[in-house]
């Protein structure tokens, strides 16, 4: 090769000897700018924040959400348990105020048999409600010891939160479902303390209202024991509900009336003999002088000096501050003539003592002498004008006094 065959030519692009020149580019397209693949990397990373951003505002809003739903949960859960335990506190008191009248109700029952007695079917509807009342409280009990748990530690994640919620929302019907059984439970327990209370009123008055006819039927009772009777019959007649006072009232008028037997008994024990008889009549005569008045007797073979060769004596203490009692003694001789008429009228002289205490203010009670022409009246207001009536004693009263005697009743 010649340096001629060389001219012209550019040794930098040339071939070289025996091969050929490729090109540079091997596309027939225009190249390629050269910041092309720079700007598809861009664009591929912000694709990735947006999706990345969006994931995490999802999870964002997904545990915002699960917060207020649990927050909600755990607000209707609070307000629903409140308002049980209250209505738990309320059923309790309930059941206390049942237990306290079938404790009451087994002090009437275990009394058994009383001086007063009570119809059968009172007292068989007393011991079947108490029966029915301490079953019920029971019951009672069992559906108020159901615990009522609170709403526990809030969860952190979303995913916590959620079954939580779900958690609190069962636990929220569950309390539902037990306020349902503690209005059931309060209505079977009212029930139950109803059936009771007029189980025992109907026990109570029964007996109360038995009280004066028990009292007619023990008329040689003594003065303490019948007011005793009383007292206790008008308690036991007040009673507006069974419970420990009611009980002790019930107690104390049967003890009263025991008391009245038995001092009826020891009264009756000391008037035993020959002249029981006359005794017992004269006493129902002067007690059927007096209405109103208790009356007790004392019998002596001697009373005020007088009791022997034919003499008859008596004596009489009566109380202004205690109205309505007095205690009368009489001579034997007063029985032992009984039923002559001068010991009639001794013993309407002795009756218008005991009278006065229904009468103080007509006469003056401030002289024996006074004391005694009132009571010489009354026998004479009476009727009975014998002698023995306190005129020989005493003399005759003034008219006046006679007058007055006869609005005392």
């Amino acid at each position: 090769m010649t340096d001629q065959s060389r001219q012209g030519v550019d040794t930098r692009t040339a071939p070289l000897p025996g091969g050929h020149v490729l090109p540079v580019v091997f596309s027939a397209g225009p190249p390629a700018a050269a910041a092309t693949p720079r700007r598809k990397r861009r664009t591929g990373i912000t694709v990735g924040l947006i999706g990345g951003a969006a994931a995490i505002t999802a999870l964002v809003l997904t545990q915002v959400t699960a917060n207020l739903g649990y927050d909600s949960a755990v607000s209707r859960y609070v307000s629903a348990a409140e308002a049980t335990s209250t209505t738990k506190a309320q059923v309790r008191e309930e059941i206390a105020g049942l237990r306290a009248a079938t404790d009451a109700a087994g002090r009437i029952l275990a009394a058994g048999n009383q001086p007063i007695a009570v119809p059968d079917d009172a007292q068989t509807g007393f011991a079947s409600a108490v029966t029915d009342g301490i079953t019920a409280a029971s019951d009672a009990e069992g559906v108020v010891s159901t615990e009522i748990p609170g709403a526990g530690t809030k969860p952190g994640w979303f995913w916590e939160l959620f079954g939580a919620t779900s958690e609190l929302e069962q636990r929220r019907q569950e309390v539902d479902a037990l306020s349902d059984d503690l209005a059931e439970t309060a209505t079977d327990t009212a029930e139950a303390l109803k059936a009771v209370t007029e189980g025992g009123l109907a026990v109570i008055t029964a007996a109360g209202a038995a009280a004066p006819g028990f009292e007619s039927a023990h008329v040689s009772a003594r003065n303490d024991a019948v007011i005793a009777l009383r007292t206790a019959a008008a308690d036991a007649t007040a009673a507006t509900t069974v419970d420990d006072s009611t009980a002790t009232a019930y107690l104390l008028l049967q003890d009263a009336a025991a008391q009245v037997v038995a001092t009826e008994s020891e009264e009756l024990a000391e008037k035993a003999g020959p002249l029981l008889n006359a005794r017992l009549e004269i006493e129902a005569f002067a007690r059927s002088l007096a209405p109103g008045v208790l009356l007790d007797f004392d019998w002596s073979p001697v009373v005020s000096g007088a009791g022997y060769n034919g003499s008859m004596g008596g004596y009489t203490t009566w109380w202004w501050g205690d109205s309505g009692r007095a205690t009368i003694e009489l001579s034997n001789s007063v029985a032992e003539q009984w039923p002559a008429v001068r010991s009639r009228a001794l013993v309407a002289h002795e009756v218008g003592h005991a009278i006065s205490v229904k009468c103080q203010s007509m006469y003056d009670s401030s002289t024996q002498d006074s004391i005694e022409k009132w009571a010489t009246a009354w026998a004479i207001s009476m009727g009975y004008t014998d002698d023995a009536n306190g005129v020989w004693a005493y003399g005759y009263p003034p008219q006046n006094y006679i007058d007055a005697a006869a609005g005392c009743r």
